[in-house]
């Protein structure tokens, strides 16, 4: 496969998904919103652009199955796969402000082959296909150089239905407050690992999370010279609902501060 010319070819797609997203965005109401679960919401505009990415995808890829947070598709088992979130960061996305972005991942079976997540309020598009480099808006992209947690500032996502590992979670808030440069809350993996992956944040936690949240963003965080892991410090991030991603020099050290709370 030519994946640097398939990366691109999705790039283009997200962008007009996302303009889509945008004009959407601005007529949305509150009857427009329905409820999939506990704090889990989903909107027209996140169907139809699930239903836009698939379609441009079976003609770049005819071959390949789909994983989509919408249920666009069918799943090729062992296979090519796209995943995709149409709209990650919907309970931002309703109540008008940002980040929100698509994020489309191509995977041969747990193989990571590229990923794109495009941020659509900043009209900033990160990408990376297996082996090519990550890069933003066509410039290249490289992971912080910070040397300790001590010297990062860490981005993480609130647990808004499974509370289960509510009190180890809270452990790793109070420590970060402490002996870091703090913690943010964007409200989108997507977002976030992408970040992660240009140097903004320095390293991204966070545990109850879907192949569709984490398949882009963990490989381009990959292709920019970064480190991802579930919490364990296994490879099970892209099915193992839980994922940390940071750059060489932190991810031994963060590591260890999560088996200290959730592996005591």
């Amino acid at each position: 496969m030519q994946l640097e010319k398939i990366c691109l070819n999705v790039c283009q797609l997200a962008r007009e998904t996302g303009l889509f997203i945008n004009q959407e965005g601005e007529k949305i109401k509150a009857e427009n919103v329905e409820v999939k679960g506990l704090n889990n919401f989903v909107t027209y505009v996140d169907k139809n652009a699930e239903a836009k990415i698939v379609e441009g995808l079976k003609k770049l890829l005819p071959e390949a199955g789909f994983i989509a947070e919408e249920g666009s598709g069918k799943e090729a088992k062992g296979a090519l796969n796209w995943i995709i979130d149409p709209l990650d960061g919907t309970t931002n996305f309703i109540h008008g402000m940002p980040p929100h972005a698509v994020s489309i991942g191509l995977a041969d079976g747990e193989e990571l082959l590229a990923g794109v997540v495009y941020e659509v309020k900043a009209d900033e598009c990160f990408y990376a296909w297996k082996g090519g480099n990550a890069f933003m808006n066509n410039k290249q992209i490289h992971v912080s150089k910070a040397p300790t947690v001590a010297d990062s500032l860490i981005a993480t996502g609130f647990p808004y239905y499974d509370f289960d590992q509510m009190q180890a979670f809270m452990g790793t808030l109070e420590y970060l407050f402490q002996n870091s440069h703090g913690v943010r809350r964007i409200g989108s993996a997507a977002t976030d690992l992408a970040y992660v992956a240009c140097g903004r944040f320095d390293s991204f936690y966070e545990y109850n999370l879907n192949p569709w949240d984490v398949a882009a963003g963990a490989l381009i965080v990959k292709e920019a010279g970064g480190q991802v892991s579930d919490f364990k410090g296994e490879s099970n991030y892209l099915f193992g609902r839980e994922i940390i991603a940071s750059n060489n020099n932190t991810h031994k050290e963060f590591l260890a501060l999560i088996n200290k709370y959730f592996y005591k």
